[in-house]
């Protein structure tokens, strides 16, 4: 079969059932990505004879003499297609990984086409930016800038990977072609939630001709870890193996398959035979912590495994307080109660979890793989296999998303193993099945919260009572608990407090790091509370949080004083400018609302005579810079022979943008544009260690030691200069040199004498070096403001208004950081009105497809406008704080606080779907008329 791909005719013959997607990438073709193989996603979109497709959903054997143009064929980063510019420039991507199949489907479009976008474009997914860069990019709205040198701080640069995103051309995880034959690796899953593996028969799937390894436990190492990774590796529970003989959730690995091709190893699995001995299984966090109640972890313990209770099925608890609760809420003038659910939800980025593992010349391991933290990979690699880190290395490549479900080692020790074991190149490839039915998923929580408060609106007592279900691991079922009763509680001023929370094991689908790391769902109950609180005492909800939020000075109290002493008020405070911000902009007239799908928002509404509610909702959160107990990131810069500058930094780009803003500081300390600065990153050879990027530490850790060694390399460049000058014209370094003294673009000028980047550099190599451990930390605020519409007949919500300020400190980068708030509440708003991962009764994920598990899309939210506090913190890089993981957790309440001023009705439980919204609604009017009832017959019998 003969087709044109980008330009260039291919002779090929695809195989029985194949789709254009896998036949292009196993000829090279790698600006196709795979986000969901079901036509859902839109990350492989192309061309076919110029109509935008779906290539994982059309069959290759089609396309004798077709033409098939991908990302790659529209254009190049030096001559890039109109679209592409126009992406690059707004800038419409943060990951990137969706950006190929956007740019060609945006390529084919007409007038009319990008005028009905919303639905030319409901095939396409973006998991990052909220959409509304892409709609700049689709208007040709350019939102980037050029620096001049040494000025790139403050400035909106573009994404140095920029042009290669929108082409194509920038290499993910699995991108790159290898000259080796590579072996493929498929998972048997366990059939039931709670089971103990008594026989496998591999004898079947190991004579399968391409099969080369049937790994069971039998070849397990024999080692306890956790897949959850933290700096230190005892933050964790040591509760899993890389195969176990107990299976303790539907689809943990059972055993896996090495062989010739994915289809070879799928043919091999369902070959085995495995004999169960079925077990009790428990999936209520209540149930699971009563007497007689299976336990998942029962043969492990405390002071070994660090797990609280593992004859309770409980991973972690915290119960502790000040002052006295009872009588505190006994003396307030005002109380509020109530108990608020929050459901599982899915990361969902566009790019897997993936492994390509291989031996090197060397013999050493070469893991590259989708990764947030390459090296806490390696050391946990390095300890489950008895390896010496030295003989690991692990590469992470651009990463397509995380929000911290790459914070997890779920490939890595598998492909490990199979390499060990064959000595051949292996891969390891989660499907997007896999992603939603044995990836860790945000943990489910139920918060009860009781609040009290005097006549004059300040709080009196405060009672957070938090139970989550990790499922059937710990992966931060310890870091999630105590985080999401840290900051969430510490933000309010009162004098009695207290906290009662545990992280609970059940035989359900584990759960792990997620934007925002447990703040999220704990935020929304007590925003939530304080709301209705603010209604009881009459208050503005606004100036309720101002009498009651923390102001410089106030001790951050949580269940007593002084339990994180590392957390710095600094004098960098926005929270005040945050709420007057927020303030301002609910009290314009409401933006422009574009149409939506679904019932109109008529004239009739707006007077609360029609169908639709009007409400609108605040909320706050805080969060602490950086993750607590030490974050460590060692990086260097080094002068190149042609005036560039080469820094190595072990942190990941994943759409956070930390790439860009290392650039920006080196850049700045080194009197130079960015587009000079060469990045080698998120390799264990690139630098000597980096905790990693995750708790929005990219900028603040790994920028600060960037910028670190930046300003000492500019040092060494200067007095090398000096020296070279002096040696040379003597009188030339006589006198008062500092203002005269610059490092530039073109070298280091002292007066009017320039020493070119060659000969400082034939004095030796010029390289330097810095640190930072994470400590001090600061804190970063967020306040988000909402406008709804709640239609009553079908429960439906619609945010009119998103706003949100922050306190970001010095804004570094103000486009990118505007999209990395844009990007949280759109993520936030899809975990609050659509997105839950369900659990039948018996464990099993009925929610395993993008179809299923609604991910907004471009028609669903709205945009976000975002305001900056104007601040600056002496503990971060230039005054810049952390803003990636924050904008995230205020939404939720938010929205629910709408809602609740719009129909009169509180929502206790996420996600706010129509059917609960319509339920919720249906059932106050049912109590509003039992209660109406109930007066009429009181006044009948009192007449």
């Amino acid at each position: 079969m003969r087709l044109t791909v980008d330009g260039t005719e291919l002779d090929t013959s695809p195989q029985p059932g194949q789709v254009l997607r896998t036949l292009l990438r196993e000829h090279g073709v790698t600006a196709v990505k795979k986000g969901c193989d079901a036509g859902d996603c839109g990350a492989c979109s192309v061309l076919l004879d110029g109509v935008p497709v779906h290539s994982c959903i059309t069959p290759a054997h089609r396309l004798e003499g077709r033409t098939v143009t991908t990302a790659a064929g529209l254009g190049t980063p030096e001559d890039p297609h109109p679209v592409q510019r126009a992406f690059a420039e707004a800038p419409g991507f943060q990951c990137g990984f969706c950006t190929a199949g956007y740019v060609v489907t945006a390529s084919a479009l007409d007038d009319d086409q990008l005028a009905d976008r919303h639905r030319a474009l409901k095939g396409n997914v973006c998991r990052c930016t909220g959409y509304r860069a892409i709609e700049d990019a689709l208007d040709g709205v350019r939102n980037t800038a050029c620096a001049s040198a040494g000025d790139a701080v403050g400035t909106s640069v573009a994404a140095p990977a920029a042009m290669r995103i929108v082409t194509g051309q920038e290499e993910y995880t699995l991108d790159v072609r290898r000259t080796e034959a590579l072996l493929h690796l498929a998972v048997l899953g366990s059939p039931h939630a709670h089971a103990r593996v008594t026989a496998i028969d591999t004898s079947a799937a190991e004579a399968l001709p391409g099969v080369h390894a049937v790994l069971t436990h039998r070849d397990d190492p024999g080692v306890l870890f956790s897949t959850g990774r933290h700096e230190s590796r005892l933050d964790d529970p040591d509760d899993t193996r890389v195969f176990d003989t107990v299976l303790r959730f539907r689809g943990q690995r059972v055993a896996a398959v090495v062989a010739d091709s994915v289809r070879t190893a799928e043919q091999a699995c369902a070959l085995l035979r495995v004999e169960y001995e079925v077990l009790p299984s428990v999936h209520d966090v209540d149930a699971a912590r009563l007497p007689g109640a299976p336990l998942l972890h029962g043969d492990k313990t405390t002071e070994e495994h660090r797990i609280a209770d593992p004859g309770r099925n409980v991973v972690a608890a915290l119960h502790g307080g000040t002052g006295d609760l009872e009588a505190a809420l006994a003396a307030s003038a005002a109380t509020v109660e109530g108990t608020w659910s929050t459901g599982r939800v899915s990361h969902a980025a566009l790019e897997t979890h993936a492994t390509r593992g291989s031996l090197d010349r060397d013999g050493r391991l070469v893991l590259r793989t989708a990764t947030q933290v390459p090296f806490l990979v390696r050391d946990e690699v390095a300890h489950v296999f008895g390896l010496d880190p030295s003989r690991v290395r692990v590469v992470a490549k651009r990463v397509g998303g995380g929000f911290g479900g790459k914070q997890e080692m779920l490939t890595e020790d598998l492909v490990t193993l199979a390499v060990l074991r064959t000595g051949r190149a292996v891969q390891y490839e989660f499907s997007r099945r896999d992603e939603f039915t044995i990836a860790p998923t945000r943990h489910p929580m139920r918060v009860r919260v009781r609040l009290g408060a005097d006549a004059s609106g300040r709080l009196t007592a405060m009672h957070v009572d938090q139970t989550m279900d990790t499922g059937a691991y710990g992966n931060h079922g310890v870091g999630v608990m105590f985080h999401s009763v840290s900051e969430s509680v510490a933000v309010y001023r009162c004098p009695v407090k207290r906290v009662d929370a545990e992280s609970v094991y059940t035989n359900n689908l584990p759960s792990g790091a997620f934007r925002g790391y447990g703040l999220g769902q704990v935020v929304f109950a007590i925003e939530s509370a304080m709301d209705e609180l603010a209604r009881r005492l009459g208050l503005d909800p606004l100036e309720f949080r101002r009498r009651n939020v923390v102001v410089p000075g106030d001790p951050l109290v949580v269940t007593g004083p002084d339990e994180q002493d590392d957390l710095r008020w600094e004098g960098s405070y926005g929270l005040d400018q945050c709420i007057d911000l927020v303030e301002d902009a609910l009290s314009a007239p409401l933006p422009e609302v574009p149409a939506m799908d679904g019932p109109p928002l008529d004239d009739a509404a707006v007077d609360g005579t029609g169908d639709w509610a009007f409400g609108t909702g605040v909320a706050l959160a805080a969060i602490a810079t950086m993750p607590p107990r030490g974050h460590h990131a060692h990086a260097s810069v080094e002068a190149t022979e042609d005036g560039r500058y080469r820094i190595g930094v072990g942190t990941a780009e994943f759409g956070n943008g930390t790439t860009t803003v290392h650039t920006q500081l080196v850049a700045t300390a080194l009197g130079t544009t960015p587009d000079r600065v060469d990045v080698h990153q998120s390799d264990t050879d690139a630098a000597r260690y980096d905790t990693g990027a995750f708790g929005s530490a990219g900028v603040v850790v790994a920028g600060k030691a960037l910028y670190a060694a930046a300003l000492d390399l500019h040092d060494q460049m200067t007095a090398r200069a000096l020296t070279i000058a002096a040696a040379r014209t003597p009188r030339s370094a006589v006198g008062p040199l500092g203002p005269a003294v610059a490092v530039l673009p073109d070298g280091v000028r002292i007066g009017d004498e320039l020493v070119g980047h060659a000969e400082l550099l034939a004095e030796g190599p010029l390289v330097a070096h810095g640190s930072h451990d994470g400590t001090p930390r600061s804190l970063a605020f967020t306040v988000h403001g909402a406008r709804v519409a709640v239609h009553r007949p079908t429960g439906e919500v619609r945010v009119l208004h998103s706003v949100q300020a922050v306190d970001a400190g010095t804004v570094l980068n103000p486009e990118q950081l505007r999209g990395q708030v844009e990007g949280g509440a759109a993520q936030a708003i899809g975990s609050t009105l659509y997105e839950e991962v369900v659990l039948d009764a018996e464990g099993r994920v009925t929610t395993d497809a993008f179809r299923s598990y609604r991910v907004p899309k471009i028609s669903d939210v709205p945009r976000t406008e975002v305001r900056f506090a104007v601040t600056s913190d002496p503990l971060g890089p230039l005054g810049a704080k952390s803003m990636s993981e924050a904008p995230y957790n205020p939404v939720a309440p938010a929205v629910a606080n709408a809602v609740r001023d719009a129909v009169g009705v509180r929502p206790y439980r996420l996600p706010m779907t129509r059917d609960r919204v319509w339920a919720m609604l249906q059932d106050a009017a049912a109590d509003a008329a039992v209660d109406a009832t109930t007066t009429d017959a009181t006044d009948a019998g009192g007449a």
